[in-house]
């Protein structure tokens, strides 16, 4: 059996039982325990679970485990595509200079910039994401710069000292941002305290603060709050918010921008 076979069988024993233990698997899949782990991790990985001791239970929105950002690009594909192309309204009209933070959405951003070759003057495109950077390099895209330091496996993001101390340096039209959370009472919230430091960083960078969210980030909250809700300038999601994200929002004269 293949491994991405086995996988699938262990999610729907999964969903199925709602809890899956190593032991049982391995004989059920007729597999060592190690096999299972390995698979267990790949699978937590890709959001569909969080371990537990001895096995592993399904994960939930808000959980602890972070995605690869592979696994985030194709979640939600139209929904963040429509919020790429539509975040490109808010580049400034006269050049400038623009933040792209790292993240599925914002990486929407960046393939619409690489397909839509803005008119006008010359943009200053700044990022912390090497996988942002490589499209938009691959793209021809010019006035590219790419914030070096620590690069995280999981999202491609660098982070670190030399991040910070460059985002302290300077000051940017737009900044775009992602986030895993977006909550009425804690604001903008993402699990890995690095990248929050950064992401928290380009706000403070950034004359105008925009964040690029699809509506299955509304009202979830994460381990680390990096920016409330009144630090943000403009919202670009797919589908109104409502009930107490709505008006949290709206008490803050924070535009919402809509494909």
């Amino acid at each position: 059996m293949y491994g991405s076979e086995r996988r699938r069988r262990i999610t729907e024993t999964l969903a199925a039982s709602g809890r899956v233990a190593v032991a049982d698997l391995a004989s059920g899949l007729d597999v060592s325990a190690e096999t299972i782990r390995r698979d267990l991790s790949v699978l937590e990985s890709e959001g569909h679970l969080e371990r537990t001791h001895g096995g592993a239970v399904p994960a939930v929105p808000g959980g602890r485990v972070e995605r690869t950002l592979a696994a985030r690009r194709s979640e939600n594909v139209a929904a963040k595509s429509a919020i790429g192309r539509a975040a490109l309204r808010l580049l400034p009209a006269a050049g400038g200079s623009i933040l792209l933070d790292a993240g599925s959405t914002t990486a929407s951003l960046a393939d619409a910039l690489g397909e839509a070759r803005p008119d006008g003057p010359e943009l200053a495109l700044i990022t912390n994401s090497v996988p942002l950077a490589d499209c938009l390099h691959r793209s021809g895209a010019p006035g590219l710069h790419l914030l070096g330091g620590a690069v995280r496996g999981l999202t491609g993001a660098c982070v670190g000292a030399s991040v910070l101390r460059a985002l302290d340096a300077i000051r940017v039209d737009v900044a775009f941002l992602g986030t895993n959370g977006l909550h009425a009472e804690r604001g903008l919230t993402t699990q890995d305290p690095d990248e929050a430091a950064v992401k928290a960083a380009m706000c403070r960078a950034a004359r105008r603060v925009a964040v690029l969210a699809d509506s299955s980030k509304f009202g979830h909250e994460f381990l680390v709050s990096f920016a409330g809700l009144d630090l943000i300038d403009v919202l670009v999601t797919d589908v109104p918010p409502t009930g107490p994200l709505a008006a949290a929002l709206h008490d803050r004269g924070i535009e919402v921008l809509l494909p």
